[in-house]
């Protein structure tokens, strides 16, 4: 059947069904309440070290972008605010949420035990370390077992820099020599001091040392395996349950509508999905 009549009986729905979709629509974009101190802001401000692509580093805009960077403007959106970045060098990230130059640290920081003691976590991806060498890895490196004597870069505060130093009280009872730890207050030093070849082996994530090997695979690789797979979070401070629920529950709205897994996705990280 068709004609006036028709279309007459079948508009309301159709308009009744559309301003439906639309308000849901609109709800979930904004379904999650923020914290009063965001709400009242209209902003999360996040401390981010934005120098480990491809989770956070700058564009040639000079804007912040990465994994990161995506998944904390989604929480925001969430929210219904807006995202704001304060870059912030790893080895003070905790401190700077501390005293509250942020709301939350959204930085790949691993969730240790010792960590917890300090800062409440919302776990939101998985995370494993990597040595990243020149191409054809002329040292023959496996695994930090063969860094004896060896030069190896890595950013201050960063899980690896804890494994080395670990790696070398295993070779000083062993009687063997310690690896070269350099440190770096950023990544992008750390990388660099392997391009220039002032050290052999750069310790970072193998998220990290994936987006190099993208970018350059006829220079770097990846010598042995990964390992040492943990688990990843957004970190609040600790006892602020408003914000960290806040977050919680927008992140888990973003994993189940597959918004997160898309993010990784883009990033060729989706193996580090929870």
């Amino acid at each position: 059947m068709t004609g006036p009549r028709f279309t007459e009986r079948i508009a309301p729905a159709l308009l009744a069904a559309a301003l439906s979709a639309a308000a849901l629509s609109s709800a979930e974009a904004q379904d999650v309440k923020a914290p009063a101190s965001v709400a009242q802001a209209g902003k999360i401000v996040y401390c981010s070290d934005i120098s480990g692509p491809p989770l956070g580093y700058f564009d040639e805009n000079n804007q912040p972008v990465g994994s990161d960077i995506d998944l904390g403007k989604e929480i925001a959106k969430r929210m219904g605010v807006t995202a704001e970045f304060a870059n912030t060098p790893f080895d003070g990230i905790i401190p700077a949420l501390q005293a509250k130059h942020c709301d939350a640290i959204l930085s790949q920081l691993f969730d240790k035990p010792a960590r917890r003691e300090v800062v409440d976590f919302v776990d939101y991806m998985y995370s494993s370390q990597a040595l990243l060498v020149d191409k054809g890895n002329p040292k023959k490196i496996m695994s930090l077992d063969d860094l004896s004597g060896v030069k190896i870069a890595a950013e201050n505060g960063t899980t690896i820099q804890s494994l080395v130093e670990d790696q070398n009280k295993k070779f000083q009872a062993a009687g063997k020599p310690p690896a070269d730890l350099v440190i770096f207050p950023k990544d992008t030093d750390a990388l660099q001091a392997l391009q220039i070849h002032q050290v052999d082996v750069y310790g970072t994530t193998l998220e990290s040392a994936g987006y190099y090997i993208l970018k350059a695979p006829d220079v770097f690789e990846v010598a042995g395996g990964p390992f040492s797979k943990i688990l990843t979070g957004i970190a609040t401070r600790k006892g602020e349950t408003e914000m960290h629920d806040a977050i919680q529950k927008a992140f888990d709205a973003i994993k189940a509508d597959g918004t997160h897994l898309a993010i990784l996705k883009k990033y060729h990280m989706e193996a580090d999905a929870l």
